[in-house]
């Protein structure tokens, strides 16, 4: 029997990784949780494991009495003497108990007390292990699957990948190997839960980290990192080395560094960007591959008003705004786009008068502008199936809208006021500048570029 707790002990050590104080503390409690099972709950009894024999020693005291009224904390002066023949009354007596005596029940209670110490000396030691991993890249298997959420394999150690976490149209199945951050650890519950993450914008920093040497070792930084996981990510690195290109470094030979990242987020399309503390000059690396004309720089409200060549509209833009979402988001910034004929309208006073009459909007009032109806005075004069066919619009609205216009010139006297006059757009807080647009290197899926090449999506 010794040898055989002895073995118990170093297997479960060696096992769980647990110290062996820990597992002997939990089979002395046992012992003496099963001992209070066969004598009574207010039994007073106490194990101790003997490192030298490997045994655990179980013992019961009890109270010499003349007369015994509680069997589990007394006992008769005539039965102790059998013990010890000097005893006296109010002593107390100590007697061995043999683990076989504790029966079967008895020696179940103490191996389920045993398993639930071991637990959560177990849990205890993942927590320990995973709490400073946070921010870290973790990889396992997939081990099962639970309402969308998948189970990943740790080692010992078992984490969850939410759904809202997996990058959309990614799958797996059982056995797959997969990696992911880990983004937090709690303690609560029955077992520490570790929460992985594939669509945080630090897990593409991380990816990078393993691939570039020039990032581990702090020559070439990442700033700041903008992803919709899955479909196109932009990210700006900066060096501390003039001789280093940052962007050449994150792309490596051939592109042989970030397709191993574009890989490993299975196509994730990854724009890589030289920073800039200059938004201007920034967001002119964020929008390629389309090019900017002009930037007009909001500093107090953080919002940037992008100008670009008509033909260039689309491509700034993105499919769906994909592009300049992506770019506000690395920026930090608000940017509105514009054509070159956008922004020109906007600078004539007689076309921010237009978007003042009710029921207009700066759609309707760029479709009228530009089929020559440029004024409020033109479009008071309108024929209302004309407007109507321009703007496609209902004739009841149309005529709402000339309407509109006879009405805000009656109230103003039916005189326009000279243009010099007018509204004009004035930003006293904007500073405008007129940049030569940078062309910022980018990774291409089949080599040394980072971004899509210049194809205009809609």
């Amino acid at each position: 029997m010794a040898g055989e707790i002895r073995k118990l002990v170093e297997a479960f050590s060696k096992e769980k990784g647990i110290p062996r104080e820990v597992i002997i503390e939990a089979l002395e409690e046992g012992m003496r949780a099963a001992a209070r099972k066969k004598f009574g709950a207010r039994a007073i009894v106490d194990a101790q494991y003997n490192d030298e024999t490997g045994e655990i020693e179980v013992y019961r005291f009890r109270k010499v009495v003349e007369k015994v009224e509680d069997p589990e904390t007394e006992i008769s002066l005539e039965e102790a003497r059998q013990l010890d023949p000097n005893v006296q009354v109010g002593d107390e007596v100590g007697t061995r108990i043999e683990i076989q005596e504790l029966g079967r029940i008895a020696a179940q209670l103490a191996k389920q007390i045993l398993t639930q110490k071991v637990r959560g000396a177990e849990r205890e030691l993942i927590y320990q292990e995973y709490k400073d991993r946070v921010g870290q890249i973790a990889s396992g298997f997939v081990h099962r699957f639970d309402r969308g959420n998948i189970i990943v394999q740790l080692g010992r150690a078992e984490a969850i990948l939410p759904t809202s976490e997996q990058i959309p149209n990614e799958r797996y199945h059982r056995g797959d190997r997969i990696r992911a951050l880990i983004i937090e650890v709690n303690r609560s519950g029955r077992d520490p839960q570790i929460v992985l993450s594939r669509t945080h914008p630090d897990f593409l920093k991380r990816l990078f980290e393993l691939e570039v040497p020039e990032i581990q070792e702090g020559i070439v930084k990442i700033v700041a990192v903008a992803r919709e996981p899955g479909s196109r990510a932009k990210m700006a690195v900066v060096s501390s080395d003039p001789d280093v290109d940052p962007v050449g470094a994150c792309v490596g030979l051939k592109g042989s560094r970030v397709q191993a990242v574009v890989q490993e987020l299975r196509g994730e399309k990854i724009d890589i960007i030289p920073w800039n503390p200059d938004p201007a000059r920034l967001v002119y690396n964020a929008l390629a591959p389309a090019e900017c004309t002009r930037v007009i720089v909001d500093e107090e409200n953080k919002t940037l008003e992008v100008i670009v060549p008509d033909d260039q509209l689309s491509l700034a833009i993105g499919k769906q705004g994909q592009n300049v979402r992506l770019a506000s988001k690395l920026l930090g910034w608000r940017i509105d786009v514009m054509s070159e004929t956008q922004y020109m309208r906007r600078q004539d006073p007689n076309f921010q008068e237009m978007l003042n009459l009710e029921g207009m909007t700066e759609e309707i009032a760029a479709k009228l502008y530009d089929k020559g109806i440029n004024s409020v005075e033109a479009l008071a004069q309108a024929d209302v199936e004309q407007v109507a066919d321009i703007a496609r619009l209902k004739n009841s609205e149309a005529e709402a809208l000339i309407e509109a216009a006879k009405k805000y010139l009656a109230e103003k006297g039916a005189q326009p006021e000279p243009a010099e006059e007018s509204a004009s757009l004035e930003e006293p807080e904007s500073v405008e500048r007129e940049e030569t647009a940078e062309e910022p290197e980018s990774a291409e899926e089949e080599g040394a570029e980072a971004r899509e090449s210049g194809e205009s999506e809609a």
